[in-house]
């Protein structure tokens, strides 16, 4: 690590800058310790703490929707008794981690990243953040793809004349009371499956106000067989059997969904019905009208849901918004719901590479104008990993896979002399059918087709949701693959394609 710049201004230089002190980068930061020791880094965090969205979520309930043996670090076990954990159990989780390593040192808060310019002459990126400005040689973005500022907010017709309190998810207030009201939560999806039954027993009742249903599926909030393992076997050996099996079982269960979707979809739909008291029919509340995973299943801990509406503290109904009133909200079949409190779980808006403004060369960068190349870089910009995760697994085993191919891509680099790689996509997969790199169909992901970064139809520019396969190519695949260039400083004459 050194300065560079004028004694007046005197710019930090890093080898690294991990953007992000999330799951991923704390994830990032331990690999570049120990599998790339001799490259210094530093974490750029925009907020105060630790833990991106775990820090940044405060709702009732709010939880892991996957099971901690795989959403937890493979390097450092999970040890707490519950496989699918609350959200302060996580974080907690999160700090024991950064500090047991000490990747807590090199945090720097308050440093929201908010431009980065590539220069190829220098084979430097100079990064400007609220704070201060940075120059490093590869830039690790590891701060998801949610808008960290603020969820997606529908503008309800008379909303302003509702005279209760209106509240997202995504902005909770800190002493929130809702004992004993009257509440409405609008929304099918995670959010709203996790604050139904986490509000109702204090709330005077709770009601899943939906326009139209999603997937869900119960299971255990513990493992039985994982603790079984666990008191008999080594820590270390028991954690990656759990995780191994945990990986099998969900992989497999997912190829069965995609290949036989009417198959999978009457076997959730029988299962729910099973569950659901006498006074909620399956259909329409639980029978969505989309395939299996053409959307991400909601997670149902302990059938905890399930278990609020039969004892009648919580209620669903699938039906459209007509209006808000001042006592409630009035639906399109001219029901009113009475309502204290509204929650609007209608879902989180998705940025591509945390807002940051880039450019290379002096030629500004748009996101969805470049293709990704192995699930983490793009189409023309040196020196650059974006970090994303599964949508049909859990996120650590894909970002934990990028980190890995990312020290391997630094190594190389050093082995070979070389100061630049970039990935150069041919021209004629710009003319074939490009689809958004989160390929499903859910609302907020539609909504941010036109910013996200695409992906191709075949090779590295396919985004498959596959971890065995990933495990493969990622951790032992040769990095000089055609598509992936490196080159010494100068000049990059594709850069952009």
């Amino acid at each position: 690590m050194y300065s560079t710049g004028t004694q007046e201004e005197l710019v930090e230089h890093l080898d690294v800058l991990i953007v992000g002190a999330g799951l991923s980068g704390i994830g990032a930061a331990y690999r570049l310790q120990t599998q790339a020791p001799s490259h210094s880094y530093a974490v750029l965090e925009g907020r105060d703490h630790l833990g991106g969205t775990w820090d940044l979520f405060r709702y009732p309930g709010i939880r892991s929707d996957s099971d901690m043996f795989t959403l937890g670090f493979p390097f450092h076990p999970w040890k707490a008794a519950k496989a699918i954990a609350d959200g302060p159990s996580i974080l907690e989780y999160l700090h024991e981690t950064a500090a047991t390593y000490g990747i807590d040192k090199h945090i720097r808060f308050g440093q929201r990243v908010l431009r980065a310019s590539w220069s190829s002459e220098d084979a430097l990126w100079t990064v400007e953040t609220s704070g201060d400005s940075y120059t490093c040689s590869f830039l690790y973005v590891c701060s998801g793809y949610y808008n960290y500022d603020s969820g997606y907010v529908v503008d309800f017709p008379g909303i302003k004349d509702f005279q209760g309190q209106v509240v997202h998810p995504q902005h909770w207030p800190e002493n929130l009371d809702y004992a004993d009201k009257r509440v409405v939560v609008i929304g099918s999806g995670a959010t709203a499956v996790t604050l139904v039954p986490a509000m109702a027993p204090t709330a005077a009742h709770v009601t899943m106000l939906q326009r139209s249903p999603s997937y869900v599926a119960s299971r255990p909030a513990s493992d039985t067989f994982s603790d079984r393992l666990r008191a008999v076997l080594p820590e270390s050996l028991a954690h990656h059997l759990i995780r191994g099996k945990n990986v099998a079982f969900s992989s497999a269960v997912y190829a069965a969904f995609r290949r036989w979707p009417a198959h999978a979809a009457w076997l959730l739909n029988r299962t729910v019905a099973k569950q659901l008291p006498e006074s909620v029919p399956a259909d329409p509340h639980f029978t969505p009208q989309y395939k299996p995973w053409d959307q991400r299943l909601c997670l149902v801990p302990d059938a905890d849901l399930f278990e609020a509406l039969h004892d009648g503290t919580a209620s669903v109904v699938t039906e459209e918004i007509d209006t808000f009133t001042p006592d409630g909200i009035r639906l399109r079949s001219g029901e009113e719901l009475k309502a204290d409190l509204v929650v609007t779980a209608t879902g989180l808006q998705m940025v591509a590479l945390g807002k940051i403004e880039l450019t290379v060369d002096g030629r500004p960068v748009h996101p969805h104008d470049t293709f990704v190349y192995k699930g983490m870089m793009l189409s023309g910009v040196p020196n650059l990993a974006w970090c994303i995760g599964y949508t049909n697994n859990s996120w650590t085993l894909r970002s934990d896979l990028t980190s890995q191919y990312v020290c391997r891509l630094l190594n190389h680099l050093d082995a070979t002399r070389t100061t630049i790689c970039v990935p150069e996509i041919d021209p004629a997969e710009y003319d074939a059918p490009a689809r958004p790199v989160v390929d499903l169909s859910s609302g907020y992901i539609r909504r941010a087709a036109a910013i996200l970064p695409r992906q191709g139809s075949y090779g590295p520019w396919r985004l498959r949701q596959n971890y065995p396969r990933d495990l493969v190519t990622l951790r032992y695949a040769r990095l000089a693959d055609g598509a992936m260039q490196f080159k010494p400083a100068g000049n990059l004459s594709t850069a952009g394609r």
